[in-house]
């Protein structure tokens, strides 16, 4: 049995070193600057950023927070999304270890992968796009749009490696038939595992984005005016490419209790009112990650209740 670390120590590396570049797209996406050039170089005196002083956590730490160059400060937003996903890729990790059971079978062992990578790549999206919109309100095409499409994407090749039956559903199974020879045909009708999990799929992202863009309307048609952007509709979408419908209904219920909350604190503090715009494509991801998190026994947990 491998150590839990000799998965999650080199992912948390990797997911320190992705974790710079996602600072990247954070910095530059927004304002539809190329990720690739020029190279890094600090915003403010715009001095190169030599690879030693580029080494996540180590050199922010280092260089005390500042640029060698103008010693202006270097924001902590840096290290703190170095961290996170540092920290995101060696949960994914974790939850990859048990691709290492004796005896599983190879289309499980590709199906574990594809969960554990689908898991990797939308916590990369989720985290940039709450800094993001944090700081710019904006929710880019290059995170929402393909980040759905990469989510239906895998989810299309996780149905390829389903073993036989799994995910199969009975739609019809009441109308026996009998057929010359006394032969039996039960008349069920049925969606294969494949047909099921890519046509859900489908369905989950389209019923969770037209669940904002009916909010969106209804609040246009009421107020007179946007309430709601269509990044945060977009957002939705991606959640439900990667999680499926319900996990993308948990995010939007943990977003919209996190974001109703900092709106209460801001009002309590005078700092806000009924017209201040907010983040809430910020709230919605960290719903998204929470949802990743512990979606499945929360939702399994509510469904008992029923």
């Amino acid at each position: 049995m491998l150590s839990p670390l000799a998965f999650e120590l080199p992912a948390f590396l990797l997911g320190l070193l992705f974790g710079s570049f996602l600072n990247v797209c954070i910095s530059r996406l927004p304002a539809h600057r190329s990720i690739s050039k020029p190279r890094s170089h600090c915003p403010r005196c715009l001095a190169p950023i030599r690879w030693y002083d580029n080494i996540p956590l180590l050199s922010w730490i280092l260089l005390r927070a500042k640029c060698r160059h103008c010693k202006q400060p270097i924001s902590w937003r840096y290290p703190a999304v170095e961290l996170a996903f540092g920290l995101w890729l060696a949960f994914a990790a974790s939850t990859a270890l048990a691709l290492f059971t004796p005896g599983i079978a190879a289309s499980a062992l590709a199906g574990r992968t594809l969960d554990a990578v689908s898991l990797a790549i939308l916590g990369f999206l989720l985290i940039g796009l709450v800094v993001m919109d944090w700081q710019t309100h904006k929710l880019p095409d290059a995170f929402t749009l393909t980040g759905t499409l990469l989510g239906f994407v895998l989810l299309c090749v996780r149905a390829v490696f389903l073993g036989p039956h799994e995910d199969e559903l009975l739609l019809h199974g009441h109308n026996p038939l009998t057929s010359p020879g006394n032969v039996t045909d039960h008349g069920n009708v049925v969606l294969t595992g494949p047909e099921h999990l890519v046509f859900g799929r489908l369905l989950a992202i389209v019923a969770a984005a037209s669940i904002l863009l009916l909010i969106r309307l209804l609040y246009q048609q009421l107020r007179h005016r946007e309430g709601l952007g269509l990044g945060d509709v977009k957002l939705i979408a991606m959640i439900a490419a990667f999680l499926g419908f319900w996990p993308a209904v948990l995010a939007l219920f943990l977003g919209t209790i996190l974001c109703s909350a900092y709106a209460l604190t801001l009002m309590l503090r005078g700092r806000a009112n009924a017209l201040t715009r907010l983040p809430l494509g910020t709230f919605l991801s960290i719903g998204g990650l929470l949802a990743a998190l512990i979606g499945t026994p929360l939702i399994a947990w509510y469904s008992s209740l029923l």
